[in-house]
């Protein structure tokens, strides 16, 4: 399956949706700080994200309880990619000096990531 690039308005419904795991729109709207959007402006968001299969719903009554069919691991992984590819030629490598150059990583930190990939092995 395809997973589709997310607006920010829809990829802050799904954070909300990932921390919830299931939840009724009320339940959404609570997780937005003031002001909070209109219940229609999420409620749309969800029908798009249903629609690009990022989520689905069981139905109570008149109720629609939502839950993620994308986890947030596969999400993220396939905006890594996409941010890498886009941003920095591909390249892994380019990325992280990147974020040790705006001092985003700490060379401490860098190394200790290293230590750690290397005792996984």
């Amino acid at each position: 399956m395809k997973i589709q690039q997310l607006t920010k308005a829809e990829e802050q419904v799904m954070q909300y949706l990932w921390d919830l795991e299931k939840a009724f729109l009320k339940d959404l709207l609570e997780k937005f700080p003031e002001p909070k959007p209109h219940t229609n402006t999420i409620s749309t968001i969800l029908k798009v994200l249903k629609e690009k299969n990022f989520v689905d719903y069981k139905v109570f009554g008149r109720q629609h309880e939502y839950f993620p069919l994308v986890a947030r691991e596969q999400y993220s992984g396939k905006s890594m990619k996409s941010l890498v590819k886009n941003y920095f030629e591909g390249s892994y490598r380019n990325a992280v000096s990147f974020l040790v150059e705006k001092e985003e990583l700490s060379v401490e930190d860098l190394e200790m990531l290293l230590e750690e990939l290397k005792n996984k092995k």
